[in-house]
């Protein structure tokens, strides 16, 4: 079996520099993934102050949807099934992560890993049930500070081996602010996982031992921050249980004007 996955932190739905809609825009891009599952972060499940603003009078690039933002990428798309982990909750609204999938989603949990008052982050863990069976995907957003995302990444492996403990196919993808790669090698150890451009290649002999060269030395992830020129890189897609055929940075000017983010997307076939 084989799936089609994508990563992306949409910003909130608002351009980078003047913070203004760009939602309609974010679905069109979504569909052109072309993925059978989207890890999506920062979505906003709700925001008076837009809503007010971007309404229903606005029927253009600017049109806010009444509904939260996960339901409206999800709608009249091959998603037929979301789920939304509310992080951050404000007097106008609220925002997280979100998963849409095109397989049923059998259960699903967010758990709080929030390391103070001013960051508030988590980690949506959703079950798919897929036509070879169960996969656990789990759509993180760690935080800004080192010490902070180490602590994270502990709660993501605690809640991984808590929830996946039988060596489950299992996705882990989101935005992990790690721009000097220090947590790949933790969730490699603790996890058993691989970062999707650490394993992408042929299955030659030689292809596997640059592999183990480039694992052994610390393979560098995609470089996706800023999206206009991408230079920290900072979203990942880790796996276990499935080999990585093909991964890319969805480069150029669409991704430029949609969010800071440069989106990834990567084909996995099911070890």
């Amino acid at each position: 079996m084989r799936i089609r996955v994508a990563t992306y932190n949409i910003h909130k739905g608002v351009s980078a520099i003047r913070s203004e809609p760009r939602v309609l825009a974010l679905k069109q891009a979504i569909g052109l993934f072309d993925a059978d599952v989207v890890f999506l972060q920062e979505v906003q499940g709700k925001h008076d102050l837009k809503a007010a603003k971007y309404g229903a009078e606005h029927l253009g690039h600017k049109h806010w949807p009444a509904a939260a933002q996960h339901e409206y990428f999800a709608g009249e798309s091959r998603h037929a099934h979301a789920a939304y982990g509310m992080n951050a909750i404000y007097d106008h609204g609220h925002h997280g992560n979100a998963l849409l999938s095109a397989f049923p989603i059998a259960n699903q949990a967010n758990h709080d890993v929030s390391d103070h008052a001013y960051e508030q982050r988590g980690i949506l863990h959703c079950v798919l049930e897929t036509p070879r069976g169960t996969v656990h995907c789990y759509v993180v957003h760690l935080g800004l500070f080192e010490a902070g995302r180490r602590r994270q990444t502990q709660a993501l492996i605690s809640a991984v081996r808590a929830s996946a403990p039988n060596g489950e196919p299992v996705i882990i993808a989101g935005d992990f602010n790690d721009w000097r790669n220090t947590l790949s090698g933790e969730l490699r150890n603790a996890l058993g996982v691989v970062e999707a451009f650490d394993q992408i290649g042929s299955n030659s002999a030689l292809d596997e031992i640059v592999r183990t060269l480039r694992r052994k030395s610390g393979a560098n992830p995609a470089r996706t921050f800023p999206a206009a020129l991408p230079f920290f890189r900072l979203d990942r897609i880790y796996v276990r249980g499935f080999k990585v055929e093909a991964a890319e940075v969805m480069h150029g000017n669409l991704w430029a004007k949609l969010s800071d983010h440069a989106p990834i997307v990567a084909s996995l076939a099911l070890a």
